[in-house]
């Protein structure tokens, strides 16, 4: 029988039913039984009863016992019983489950290298991209203060991934997660694009899907840089705007390669940009040319090691360009948020690639 979409080759399709455990306590008591057991992220959870869990199942296009893959860096394996009782943990509603799973089977991409971005001192979080119609129906936010507004949809979204990566991966403070410092993201970080105010083609064509699809797409994010221009008033203005704010000694990106950056244009630059005739292509191409640094400013920083660079570059010469990455469609460009002038970018960690799962529903 072929494997269901989301199994990993070499991966069973099926796993025992996940341990069930008998905690008797009120709420408070719950939480704190949690919390000992390390299954929580510092908040307070809601308890995985077995009626919610069903609950969140019936939204499941996979069985109970459907093994998704194997969560670095233990190795745990990931059931779809298993996400179900982190999606009810995190908050989230049973509508929201496929969308979860998504994000579960992108990170479990051999690409996404999900153990060691989980273990890494650069404190990389999963950034979660909704792109789809089924973004308007669940309510996930696209719109003003889509990175951090307090949506149910986008905040218990993203805490279910990253509940499931740190109860069936293993990686928490203390132990295996070794991030120097972190930021939110490793509580959650989810929004969706805002295609209805964008002028260009959705990104999940841009990820190689069909229009009419629903995905999510992931990436391991070192940060959130934000991107202000106010005064310029044309599209070219507005890039060279965003092309000087991403070159920066001590962004880790420029030792990267082939993991993308991604950069997130508000709707107001979006339009301004493709007014003066930009495609998505095109500001692709833009920053891939602009977004460099002289070897001789990057050299013997941050982790520069001899040969990092991407191949053609002469680190004896110290005007040599250095790109931010290899090739300009490591640049993935989205447009989402509200009314201002304010837009944003998020290099990736290392060796993550990204990953991109379309959503099933039935």
């Amino acid at each position: 029988m072929a494997a269901a979409p989301g199994t990993r080759p070499g991966v069973p399709e099926e796993a025992k039913p996940a341990r069930r455990y008998c905690l008797q306590a009120d709420f408070a008591g719950l939480q704190t039984a949690i919390e000992a057991r390390g299954w929580g992220d510092g908040l307070p959870v809601i308890p995985p009863t077995e009626n919610l869990v069903e609950r969140m199942l019936e939204r499941s296009p996979y069985a109970r016992e459907h093994v998704l893959g194997i969560m670095e860096p233990v190795q745990g394996i990931v059931t779809v019983e298993k996400v179900a009782a982190n999606a009810v943990m995190a908050g989230c509603v049973a509508e929201y489950f496929p969308v979860v799973l998504a994000a579960v089977r992108a990170v479990l991409q051999p690409q996404f290298h999900v153990g060691s971005g989980a273990c890494t001192t650069g404190g990389a979080a999963p950034v979660v991209i909704v792109s789809g119609s089924l973004a308007e129906i669940l309510g996930i936010n696209s719109r003003t203060a889509c990175f951090g507004g307090n949506i149910k949809a986008n905040a218990t979204i993203g805490r279910a991934l990253r509940l499931s990566m740190r109860n069936l991966g293993g990686a928490k403070p203390d132990g295996m997660e070794k991030s120097t410092l972190a930021w939110p993201g490793k509580i959650s970080m989810c929004f969706a694009e805002n295609e209805a105010r964008s002028p260009w083609e959705p990104f999940r064509v841009d990820r190689g899907f069909a229009k009419e699809s629903t995905t999510v797409s992931v990436v391991a994010a070192r940060g959130l840089y934000p991107l202000t221009e106010g005064v310029q008033n044309t599209g070219l203005g507005v890039l060279e705007t965003v092309a000087a704010g991403m070159r920066m000694v001590g962004a880790p990106i420029y030792y990267q390669g082939k993991v993308p950056v991604v950069v997130n244009f508000s709707p107001e630059h979006a339009n301004e940009i493709a007014r003066a005739g930009f495609t998505k292509q095109g500001v692709r191409n833009y920053l891939f040319e602009h977004c460099r640094l002289p070897a001789g400013v990057l050299r013997d920083r941050g982790y520069y090691t001899a040969g990092c660079w991407p191949q053609g570059i002469d680190e004896n010469d110290d005007a040599a360009m250095v790109p931010i990455v290899s090739t300009p469609d490591h640049l993935w460009i989205v447009v989402a948020g509200g009314d201002g002038r304010h837009s944003a970018w998020m290099p990736a960690w290392n060796v993550c690639q990204g990953a991109t799962e379309a959503v099933v529903t039935d």
